[in-house]
C-alpha cells in the first residue's frame, strides 16, 4: 500500500467537523516548527513548475489511499484560502507499476480540465462505492458513466502528454524522497508528512510556515 501509514489525528478531525481554520490549531510552544522534526530540507532542490514570483506547494497523493481520501476535504478548504503568491498542484504517486493507471487517470482528467469536477468523485467511487478503478478497463467504464466524453478521455489517457506527466510526477516523487501519502512539498526545497508532524492538520500548518520561510528567502 504505502511506505508509511498516516492517520488524521482526533484534533484534526474535530477541527474539520466544527469548521475551525487549521492554521489556528496547536503549534509548538515557540509557535515555530523545526527542520528535521516537523519537516525535511532536501539536499538537492527539486524542479518546480510555479510561475515566476510564486511559491510552489505540491500534494503527493494516491486515489486508493484511505488517508488521502480523508484528507481531501480539509485540503480543498485550505486551497481555497491560499494567497495569490502560492501555486498549488497535485502529483499522483507510484510506489509500483500498479499505481500507474490512477496516475494516468488524474492527468487525463487534468488534460480535459476536469479535475475540479471529478477529483472528489474519483475518491468517492473508490472509498464509498468500493470501485477499485485500478485498471484501464475499469477506469474507462467508470468514466463513460460520468457523462464525460469517453473517446476523448481514452485518447488523453493513452497520449504522450499524459505519459510525460506520469514520468515527471514519478521523478518529482523521487526528488522529494516521498515515503508515503498524503504528503506535501514546498518550493522544491522542503518535505513534510503526517509521520513527521503527527497529523495532517499540522502538516498544513507546517506548509504555511515553510511558505513564509520561502517568502523571506
Amino acid at each position: 500500500m504505502n511506505r508509511r501509514e498516516f492517520s488524521l489525528s482526533a484534533g484534526t478531525a474535530l477541527a474539520a467537523a466544527v469548521g475551525l481554520p487549521l492554521a489556528a490549531q496547536a503549534k509548538d510552544k515557540d509557535g515555530k516548527f523545526q527542520e528535521g522534526i516537523d519537516y525535511l530540507e532536501l539536499k538537492k532542490p527539486a524542479l518546480t513548475e510555479a510561475p515566476k514570483g510564486q511559491i510552489e506547494v505540491v500534494e503527493f497523493f494516491w486515489y486508493s489511499c484511505p488517508h488521502c481520501n480523508a484528507f481531501e476535504p480539509t485540503l480543498s478548504a485550505w486551497i481555497k484560502a491560499l494567497p495569490k503568491d502560492v501555486f498549488f498542484r497535485r502529483a499522483p504517486v507510484a510506489f509500483n507499476a500498479s499505481f500507474v493507471p490512477q496516475q494516468k487517470l488524474y492527468y487525463a482528467l487534468e488534460s480535459m480540465d476536469k479535475v475540479a469536477e471529478m477529483h472528489a468523485k474519483v475518491f468517492r467511487a473508490i472509498h464509498v462505492e468500493r470501485l477499485p478503478l485500478n485498471k484501464d478497463d475499469l477506469i474507462f467504464d467508470w468514466i463513460a458513466k460520468q457523462g464525460l466524453d469517453a473517446a476523448k478521455f481514452k485518447e488523453a489517457y493513452a497520449s504522450f502528454t499524459v505519459a510525460n506527466d506520469v514520468r515527471k510526477a514519478t521523478q518529482l516523487q523521487s526528488a522529494y524522497n516521498v515515503e508515503g501519502v498524503p504528503s506535501m512539498g514546498v518550493a522544491g526545497r522542503y518535505y513534510t508528512d503526517g509521520t513527521l508532524t503527527g497529523s495532517m492538520g499540522t502538516v498544513l500548518q507546517v506548509v504555511d510556515h515553510l511558505v513564509q520561510l520561502q517568502r523571506k528567502a
